[in-house]
């Protein structure tokens, strides 16, 4: 456990308290500092105080760091498919069928644990469990994210979500023929109040907005290209479905009769955002992997 000790001088007078701590260390988040304020590890003149209390020059800020909270989760040695690394951000193509962080009753061989093992400064935001994930994919989605190593570039990557700032753009093989070149779907997505391990469009869900543009068709099936606007829970799966065209080999929202794929046909091919540092747009592309190139081959065959 440590100790900073800190006097607010006059050019700090009237700031935030969470402010003026997020400015005392160089790798303090104001996330973090409010984290630090509210479970009551900072005092102001010996009382403790609010995120928002307004600083006076003269206050007494001491700020008592607890212990890190032991991690449970294991690294593990992986081939993990790096795009890029530097020291605030990390971008991988996760494989299908891999898990991005590990939940209770299944806290091995998932993206976390191999990050874990290749880099020891992730940030600590989303929790021990979550380690420097900023968003997820789901497991039987192949492609591309963004993993933040500090709290800083956390914030910064999170709040260009927020901002529908960030890149996104999958590829898709779905059921049926799609007649239009390009469509948007604008339906708001949350729990299916018949099956709560499902998402489904709902009135009162939470604002979703899926862009796609039809790539190839083919007898049965169109391949076509879908970009967030958001970033909602199975949001591709469930907004396909919706508009009467699900998602080829999906088992949660496909047809009961569908592609024996071990999974949904879906890879995050596109990822792109600013810098959290250097304030440059970077933009990276994966392939579509073996089996969805193979798949492709074979409904142009059969066409």
């Amino acid at each position: 456990m440590e100790n900073i000790q800190h006097i607010i001088q006059e050019n700090e007078k009237g700031n935030r308290l969470d402010l003026v701590i997020s400015t005392l260390q160089e790798d303090w988040s104001r996330t973090q500092a409010q984290f630090l304020i509210k479970e009551g590890h900072v005092t102001v003149n010996g009382k403790t105080s609010k995120p928002n209390y307004k600083s006076a020059v003269g206050d007494e800020v001491l700020i008592t760091i607890p212990d890190p909270e032991p991690l449970d989760v294991i690294a593990e040695e992986m081939d993990l498919d790096i795009y890029y690394e530097d020291e605030d951000v990390l971008v991988v193509n996760k494989p299908k069928g891999m898990v991005v962080h590990p939940a209770p009753g299944h806290l091995t061989g998932t993206l976390v644990n191999g990050l874990m093992a290749h880099c020891k400064d992730l940030s600590g935001i989303n929790g021990v469990m979550r380690p420097g994930i900023v968003h997820r994919i789901d497991k039987d989605t192949s492609g591309l994210l963004m993993v933040a190593k500090n709290d800083r570039a956390h914030e910064k990557l999170v709040q260009q979500l927020v901002d529908k700032s960030v890149t996104r753009k999958y590829r898709a093989i779905v059921h049926g023929i799609i007649p239009h070149e390009y469509g948007t779907i604008d339906a708001p997505i949350g729990r299916d109040p018949k099956d709560r391990q499902k998402m489904t469009v709902v009135t009162k869900g939470k604002q979703a907005v899926t862009h796609f543009h039809v790539l190839d068709r083919f007898k049965e099936f169109s391949f076509v290209e879908c970009e967030l606007e958001t970033g909602r829970t199975h949001q591709i799966r469930v907004h396909m479905k919706y508009i009467g065209f699900p998602l080829a080999g999906d088992p949660k929202y496909g047809p009961r009769k569908t592609m024996d794929l071990n999974g949904q046909a879906l890879h995050a091919g596109v990822l792109g955002f600013v810098h959290p540092r250097t304030e440059e747009y970077m933009e990276f592309q994966a392939p579509l992997p073996a089996y969805f190139e193979e798949l492709l081959i074979q409904l142009k065959n059969d066409r």
